[in-house]
């Protein structure tokens, strides 16, 4: 049977790229909350998790978080001196580097510190995760368990067996053994023997004030903002004017000559 004319395939999977519009709006945006927050601060999230990262935000709904390409967040900040959105930028441009991203907010360093310091939630791990703790299963039944789990228990390396009813173990198995790095079967089941064995959390790494002063959270040491250069360089802008004035009032000089000379 002939194709129709009409009959054209059509894709359902075709996307939009994030093109340069996105990029600019992310730029402003970050650029807009340097204006009207008066600290930055870098950090990095370990053992990332979006349903905690929501929560969060959530709890920081008077501040703004930034989650996006370093180097977009960079070109925002400032690469360098010259080229910073505010003073002090481009020093924690160069910070942004690996999984990190950026908070703005009104409080004060010590709360900030305060309150991530204290704030770590208990997740599941995933794969390639080190095991920080040790779990033995004992030989007889998982009570644990509904029976119709028990071919998925036998699919994540279980010797099993169902005995009227019962998931019963026909030997000691060991899930996991500290310090080895999990596999997804041992992720798996420990999620199902509910073991969180790590933690949700941040790490501040760097933060800026709105008066130009850099701190590195990590080793305590203050960059102080390089105003000098700033300065040096307005200066030879003024000296270009100057220069520039001169050279004007040089050429008016000779305009005024060769009038005169044509009048004579």
């Amino acid at each position: 049977m002939p194709k129709s004319k009409r009959f054209k395939k059509v894709s359902l999977t075709q996307t939009k790229k994030k093109g340069l519009e996105t990029k600019q709006k992310l730029i402003e945006e970050i650029r807009s909350c340097v204006d009207n927050y008066a600290r930055l601060f870098i950090f990095s999230v370990e053992n990332m998790r979006n349903s905690k990262i929501k929560d969060v935000r959530n709890m920081w709904k008077h501040s703004r978080f930034f989650f996006g390409k370093n180097k977009v967040m960079a070109v925002a900040l400032g690469k360098s001196s010259e080229a910073e959105y505010r003073d002090g930028l481009h020093d924690m441009s160069k910070r942004l580097l690996g999984n990190v991203g950026l908070l703005f907010t009104n409080d004060t360093e010590d709360e900030v510190l305060r309150w991530f310091e204290k704030y770590a939630e208990p997740e599941f791990a995933r794969s390639g995760n080190k095991a920080t703790i040790s779990v033995t299963l004992d030989e007889g039944p998982l009570n644990q368990f509904p029976h119709n789990m028990e071919p998925q228990l036998r699919k994540l390396g279980l010797p099993t067996l169902l005995k009227k009813g019962v998931i019963t173990l026909l030997a000691e198995h060991k899930v996991c053994k500290e310090g080895d790095t999990l596999t997804p079967e041992q992720t798996r089941m420990l999620k199902l023997l509910g073991h969180a064995t790590v933690e949700f959390k941040f790490e501040l790494k760097a933060m800026w004030t709105n008066n130009g002063v850099v701190k590195d959270l990590v080793s305590g040491k203050e960059i102080q903002p390089n105003r000098t250069t700033k300065v040096a360089a307005g200066g030879s802008e003024g000296e270009e004017e100057h220069n520039e004035e001169e050279e004007e009032e040089e050429d008016n000089e000779e305009e005024d000559d060769d009038d005169d000379e044509d009048s004579d």
